[in-house]
């Protein structure tokens, strides 16, 4: 049984209550002294002996009162420090101020390779091989940044927490080990909180359903993926969706765009440094999307800018699965899946040496093709729809609705920049208007692909010329839903021949 002596403290009453369990010949197991407080255990207490107990104790000078107690708060403590422990992955290692083991949780004893029994009081040298390191821990008070170190095997990001005495001494510090992939995951938890699966791909014409069909067909198969299509069609949406719908959906997402860094730069973010590889690197190193990944998916966008350089590295890593940090001497592995997309036609740049055909096999074992805009116009305006509600939901205005004329605009509109240039219309639209109903005039479309008629206009200076402006302008609106000169020409009820000479005609 364990009970808790409540009492107001004096010199010698700790003494004078334990002196009362000794008189019963109570065996006392566990003392914890917290004044004004005195737990005890004592197993052979039992319920009977506690109210006679409890009498005796009472009559001791400056005791209070005297409670049966379930758990001494010590062992309390120390049970749920123990499971705090256990629950984290990360190894988490408490060291003396001299930089010996007192403590490792389960994660550090398996990271370490070694019995928890051997791993207490071993030296942070003799684990991490890294002397100067350990020297310059101790040395700065435990006060380094975050540094990376290798430990059974295994590369950590090792993050410090300095223990102080109350004099102000230095005590220890805890230690906590991040492993690359570990950090990756929480990153791209963290980037990719929002990002949705097949569902956030939006349409519902057939060329979309479709690609759907086939993209989860794809998302299942551990293969390299090489999604093409247009600026705009939503490259990186199919990724990410691809991803989650793969086998690998908990592990982490990263993305890269090959154009908008210089090789220097995206070889250092996709394979990362090693200490010292360059001036301005950090002290320790860093590692790069590679490392961060392991598991998971990574998305290279726009992989036709990258340079021959990094297709040399790249065509390696996807060959084996290993690559090097730069500056490095030591090769290092991981699993991860490529997904590339690209705008251009790579084979074209394959036949100009500007690509290496090595790499576009690599690359190319699935392939997805996003159809533009233009050949799906009947989810034109179910996409502007969703885009006007967000737009004004963003904005914080009401809700706002599009006028038949500005349906009808967005329709006849060639769309170049195709699901990304709608949103923005929308969104502009949106923003510099507060009418309630978004009219043609708000979409600014007069600098994109349709022009107004030149048979409304004053400066027309015959028939002819008017007639021509309204086929133009009616060959120009009808085009996008009729994509064909076949399909066209059926809409239109004329010959085949007829139809395609006036699109020759008018450059369409």
């Amino acid at each position: 049984m364990r009970i808790d002596v409540h009492f107001t403290d004096r010199v010698g009453i700790a003494q004078e209550i334990l002196a009362q369990l000794a008189s019963r010949a109570l065996s006392v197991s566990a003392v914890e002294v917290e004044p004004p407080h005195i737990y005890i255990e004592a197993p052979a207490l039992g319920a009977l002996d506690l109210a006679a107990l409890q009498a005796e104790l009472l009559r001791v000078a400056g005791v209070l009162s005297v409670d049966e107690l379930e758990m001494l708060p010590g062992a309390r403590r120390r049970l749920y420090l123990d499971a705090l422990l256990a629950s984290q992955t990360d190894p988490v290692l408490a060291v003396d101020a001299r930089g010996a083991v007192v403590l490792a949780n389960a994660a550090a004893v398996a990271a370490c390779g070694v019995a928890e029994a051997q791993l207490s009081g071993r030296s942070l040298k003799d684990l991490t091989g890294d002397a100067q390191l350990v020297e310059a821990l101790i040395a700065q008070a435990y006060r380094l940044p975050v540094s990376e170190v290798q430990v059974g095997g295994q590369r950590f990001l090792m993050e410090t927490v300095a223990l102080f005495e109350p004099g102000g001494s230095v005590a220890g510090a805890v230690l906590t080990l991040h492993a690359p992939q570990r950090l990756g995951e929480r990153i791209s938890a963290l980037q990719n909180y929002s990002a949705g699966g097949f569902e956030a791909i939006l349409g519902q014409s057939p060329a979309i359903r479709q690609l759907k069909q086939r993209a989860a067909r794809m998302a299942q198969v551990d293969a390299p993926l090489l999604i093409r299509g247009e600026t705009g069609t939503g490259k990186e949406l199919v990724a990410h969706a691809c991803h989650a719908g793969s086998p690998r959906r908990d592990q982490p997402f990263f993305a890269l765009n090959c154009a908008a860094l210089p090789e220097s730069l995206a070889e250092s973010e996709l394979f990362g440094y090693a200490p010292g590889a360059f001036t301005g690197a950090l002290r320790n190193g860093r590692p790069g999307l590679l490392e961060l990944t392991d598991g998971g998916t990574l998305f290279l966008d726009e992989v036709g800018e990258m340079s021959p350089y990094l297709q040399a590295k790249l065509l390696r890593f996807l060959n084996d699965g290993s690559f090097r940090r730069v500056g490095g001497e030591r090769d290092l592995k991981v699993n991860v899946r490529i997904i590339s997309a690209t705008h251009r036609s790579l084979e074209d740049m394959v036949s100009t040496g500007a690509f290496r055909q090595d790499l576009l096999f690599r690359l190319d074992v699935l392939q997805l093709n996003l159809p533009p805009l233009r050949d799906r116009t009947e989810d034109i305006l179910p996409l502007a729809q969703v885009f006007l509600e967000r737009a004004c939901a963003q904005t914080g205005r009401p809700k706002a609705r599009l006028s038949r004329a500005a349906g009808e605009a967005l329709l006849a509109n060639r769309w170049l920049g195709n699901v990304r240039q709608l949103q923005n219309v929308i969104f502009r639209a949106v923003t510099l208007n507060e009418a309630p109903v978004i009219d043609t005039a708000a979409l600014e479309l007069a600098g994109a692909d349709v022009s107004a008629s030149p048979a409304l206009s004053d400066e027309v200076s015959s028939l002819d010329d008017a007639v021509a402006g309204f086929e133009r302008s009616l060959l120009q609106r009808l085009l996008p839903q009729y994509p064909s000169t076949r399909k066209l020409a059926e809409r239109l009820g004329v010959s085949h021949s007829a139809i395609a000479a006036r699109l020759r005609r008018y450059g369409l």
